[in-house]
């Protein structure tokens, strides 16, 4: 966590941060209040963050988990039905440069249809067959396969996963969670495992974080937990990705160009 003492916050022409999640420093009264001078990395983190969910994703459908509980077991049986990336219909529910990334490998892999969701129900990313407004998702989610959220913490995002829009998706959904651990409610997503309405869910966000050791999210069925590991910089090209942006705007910022990621703090990121 960064702490800005009251001068320092005075003074500040600009602040770089070398991970996503800024939304602490848009807050109405933090130390940063009414200034402009957030920037954002997260662009740096697309390729992580993709190869982390597609790891993810294909040991849901390839059934990972109930295989890895057998070689425990030291029972040596396969034959669990699987499914494929390979024409399955995907959801992306933030359809920036992150989405987009994940959209363009997904494609690659074979994927016969990439909806993405954004604000705006636009995208730059050639690579999604629709981009349709989040003012329609609950008859996108009646669609959707497999989900996977990339969203920030906002207002308007926190707790947006309540029982009713799991109970939307079709029986036997993934959901997949790369964002914030405050999009969904926790007891839900772990109730529409139980139940079996979800065929799987892997979360790299909780809330809170740390997870505490008694939490039930542990031992959840169905379940692949990750202690926020999908982004961060200990990828190498991440590191060097974030450099690059920082020494580039630093450029910018002698030549009184305009930076790259600033954030917009109306809408925390």
């Amino acid at each position: 966590s960064l702490t800005l003492p009251a001068k320092a916050g005075a003074s500040l022409r600009w602040l770089a941060f070398a991970y996503a999640g800024v939304d602490p420093f848009c807050r109405p009264d933090g130390p940063l209040a009414g200034k402009d001078c957030l920037l954002t990395s997260s662009n740096t983190f697309d390729v992580t963050l993709a190869e982390h969910t597609i790891m993810v994703l294909l040991m849901l459908l390839r059934r990972m988990p109930e295989y890895e509980e057998r070689v425990r077991r030291r029972e040596w049986r396969a034959g669990l039905p699987i499914r494929s990336i390979r024409d399955g219909r995907f959801t992306i529910l933030g359809a920036g440069h992150i989405g987009g990334r994940i959209a363009e490998d997904l494609k690659g892999m074979g994927a016969a249809h990439v909806t993405g969701v954004s604000r705006s129900g636009r995208s730059r990313s050639p690579y999604f067959d629709e981009v349709r407004p989040i003012s329609e998702l609950d008859a996108i989610l009646r669609e959707t396969e497999h989900l996977i959220c990339i969203l920030p913490s906002t207002p308007e995002t926190r707790g947006l996963f309540t029982a009713e829009k799991f109970a939307l998706l079709p029986q036997g959904a993934t959901f997949l969670n790369v964002g914030r651990g405050d999009l969904p409610d926790q007891d839900a997503l772990m109730d529409a495992l139980k139940s079996g309405h979800l065929a799987g869910a892997a979360i790299d966000v909780t809330d809170p974080e740390p997870l505490p050791p008694e939490h039930p999210l542990w031992t959840c069925p169905g379940l692949i937990l990750t202690p926020h590991a999908a982004g961060g910089t200990t990828l190498p090209r991440s590191r060097d990705d974030n450099v690059a942006l920082f020494c580039e705007n630093l450029r910018r910022y002698a030549a009184g160009e305009a930076l790259q990621g600033l954030v917009d703090r109306s809408q925390g990121y």
